[in-house]
């Protein structure tokens, strides 16, 4: 089966960087019903950047605006699954790599049941000629 490669929208904040911010912030978003397709977090300047990819976008600003989060204006990554295999990331960066653009971090994961998962970003001006060559949705 071929992998799926499609263009998702991302926010972030920023959070303390101190034992369960994440958990806390992630406890609100799911009492709010709140679904997300990816959630990652790294420490950045003495604080915590948090980004997240949601399901539904509209419900998600709502609720982040509700439990009086700051998140960023919209930005695009790129959400990839496919079947596990060596190498699964491999074909990817490297079409991206021929196309002469850099990327801004990855992150891949085993999806279990024979499946994986990455989400990939690439600075948003070169989303359009990253989505062109990787064939994104």
């Amino acid at each position: 089966m071929t992998d799926s490669i499609r263009k998702v929208s991302y926010y972030y904040t920023t959070i303390s960087d101190k034992p369960g911010e994440g958990a806390r912030l992630l406890a609100t978003l799911r009492s709010a019903g709140v679904n997300l397709l990816a959630f990652h977090a790294f420490p950045s300047a003495r604080k915590a950047q948090v980004d997240f990819v949601p399901s539904d976008a509209v419900s998600f600003t709502a609720a982040a605006k509700d439990a009086k989060i700051k998140l960023s204006k919209p930005k695009t990554a790129f959400l990839i699954d496919g079947d596990d295999r060596v190498g699964a990331l491999a074909g990817v960066l490297a079409r991206l790599g021929a196309a002469k653009i850099n990327v801004t971090a990855v992150t891949g994961v085993t999806a279990g049941m024979g499946r994986y998962g990455a989400i990939l970003w690439v600075k948003q001006a070169a989303v359009s000629k990253a989505a062109a060559a990787l064939g994104a949705m």
